[in-house]
């Protein structure tokens, strides 16, 4: 059974940083699989903010572009996506999952940025 933790959100001041990490347990073919970072904010739709091929390039929605960067480590079926110049718009609950989610989702982090 494939679970999904996320972990590394906070509370930060508006300008501030943090990263965020996602292991992925139970999934053989984790290398193989186009990960992405959603996040959810109060009142609104999952959004897609990064994503990252079996390849390792990268895309972002244009909100984070130049300030979220998404990366990979097979090794250790984790993505973990850097977070720099926080605005409070992006306050949300972040998850990962598969571009085209497949995995059950897990309970997400929350990050609260304070203006």
């Amino acid at each position: 059974q494939v679970e999904v933790v996320e972990s590394g959100g906070g509370l930060v001041q508006a300008g501030g940083s943090l990263r965020l990490s996602c292991t992925v347990s139970g999934e053989d073919n984790f290398s193989n699989n186009y990960m992405g970072w959603f996040r959810r904010a109060p009142g609104k739709q999952r959004e897609l903010v990064a994503r990252i091929r079996i390849g390792g390039s990268t895309h972002y929605e244009d909100s984070v572009k130049g300030r979220f960067s998404i990366s990979r480590d097979n090794a250790k079926n984790a993505v973990y996506l850097q977070m720099n110049s926080l605005k409070p718009e992006d306050t949300a609950v972040y998850e990962c999952n598969t571009y085209l989610p497949k995995y059950t989702w897990g309970q997400g982090t929350q990050v609260t940025v304070s203006s």
